[in-house]
């Protein structure tokens, strides 16, 4: 239920909604095509923040037991600074950009643990399966809303709101709602491993310190591992680029808000059965070939939306999304899970969190750069199709069962 919880933010503030309203109305003022390009330095800012933090709390959420603990407070910060950006307005493209790193650090940081808890809930057969599930809610709970929100904005004058600018900033602040409401289950039901005696906080922080350095130090023991976090920063860094930047060069490129946001449901409700589809794939085509299936998908979608012209185009290249982004970050998921010591997982998801969002920094900043540089959002667009391409080939190198076999060997207490 987190997945259905926090996926609200994933589809209005950072997919839908928010980059067609920062373009529109924060970002009004700006000339040309600058607000896509400071959408996208706000995506870079606010994964470096996450960078930063993600693997500290995660060392600190393993030595203390507290991954619950964290992903509530996170989840907090999220959720509020989401309901904030009811008050952004005409011209407040800075004011916009804060409350969306806010966001989005409250977001990605929850994230880390939990997806750091699936080890705990699953055995590393079932992992795929679970890890999916989640995703597809994902899916249904965000489209859920985000389908709400559309007819908050577009049907603003019949549900009695002044205007359409209105109808988007409360569209905000029900998902800051839905996220918060949607967390209790997790909170209230999942239960962590002991871990024996209680530990002071400022204990948990030095431990913490040092067990990030002991990662640092001991992941040349897992080659496999390193192999595939290699490939994971690269395509994932194709694939948040996309649903972030995705939106904002459609608005960029002439289609209208409406088309945009029905692409972006399209995207979402196709995503619910096709995630559910990646199990029953990977149990029998294997996780790695599925994986690499996806990617390719990913490719041809970058260089289809390059030569994209109308709404219909935008449809198509949503529906194509909708059928491999849940499955593939899904199973991306699961089989880092699968790769790394049991016992220190937060710890190594923070590790992929530090390591993958500074080189999440590539693919907003290549996409403003080139955007700048050439004043064409199309060739910034372009530019993505290197990552994905990267990421396959690396991703080829990759043993997963010997790299399972040395973070069971590897095992640290």
């Amino acid at each position: 239920m987190y997945d259905w919880a926090n996926s609200a933010f994933a589809t209005t503030i950072m997919a839908a909604v928010m980059p067609i309203f920062y373009k529109t109305v924060a970002g009004s003022d700006l000339p040309g095509n600058t607000a896509e390009n400071y959408w996208g330095y706000t995506q870079t800012v606010a994964m470096i923040f996450v960078a930063v933090l993600s693997p500290i709390m995660g060392a600190i959420a393993d030595y203390s037991g507290s991954k619950v603990r964290f992903l509530t407070a996170f989840a907090i910060i999220g959720a509020l600074a989401t309901m904030c950006m009811g008050f952004i307005g005409h011209g407040d493209w800075l004011l916009a950009s804060t409350l969306v790193v806010l966001g989005t650090i409250g977001f990605a940081a929850g994230n880390t643990f939990y997806d750091g808890l699936l080890t705990e809930i699953a055995p590393p057969e079932k992992r795929d399966a679970i890890s999916s599930k989640g995703y597809a809610l994902g899916y249904l709970g965000g489209g859920l809303l985000l389908a709400v929100n559309l007819v908050m904005i577009k049907g603003w004058d019949k549900l009695g709101f002044p205007g359409e600018t209105i109808a988007t900033q409360m569209a905000f602040v029900t998902v800051g709602i839905w996220w918060l409401v949607f967390t209790i289950p997790i909170v209230r039901h999942v239960k962590e491993q002991a871990k024996g005696k209680a530990v002071s906080f400022g204990d948990a922080v030095k431990s913490g310190f040092m067990r990030i350095g002991r990662t640092m130090k001991t992941a040349s023991r897992y080659p496999e591992l390193l192999k595939y976090m290699a490939a994971f920063w690269f395509f994932n860094d194709g694939i948040n680029t996309v649903i972030v930047m995705a939106t904002i060069y459609g608005s960029g490129i002439g289609i209208g808000t409406s088309d945009l946001i029905i692409a972006l449901l399209i995207t979402q409700f196709v995503g619910y059965p096709s995630t559910l589809l990646f199990i029953k794939l990977a149990a029998r085509f294997g996780t790695k070939r599925s994986l690499n299936g996806s990617l390719v998908i990913y490719v041809v979608i970058v260089i289809l939306g390059f030569f994209m012209t109308n709404a219909i185009h935008f449809y198509i290249l949503a529906f194509m999304v909708g059928l491999v982004q849940g499955g593939s970050q899904a199973i991306a998921r699961s089989l880092y899970a699968n790769l790394v010591p049991p016992s220190r997982t937060a710890e190594f998801f923070g590790f992929l969190s530090l390591s993958s969002k500074f080189s999440s920094v590539a693919g907003p900043l290549v996409f403003s750069v080139v955007g700048t540089i050439t004043g064409s959002s199309r060739l910034a667009i372009l530019s993505l199709v290197a990552f994905f391409i990267v990421g396959i080939a690396i991703l080829a190198f990759v043993d997963l069962e010997k790299g399972r076999k040395e973070a069971l060997t590897g095992e640290v207490n």
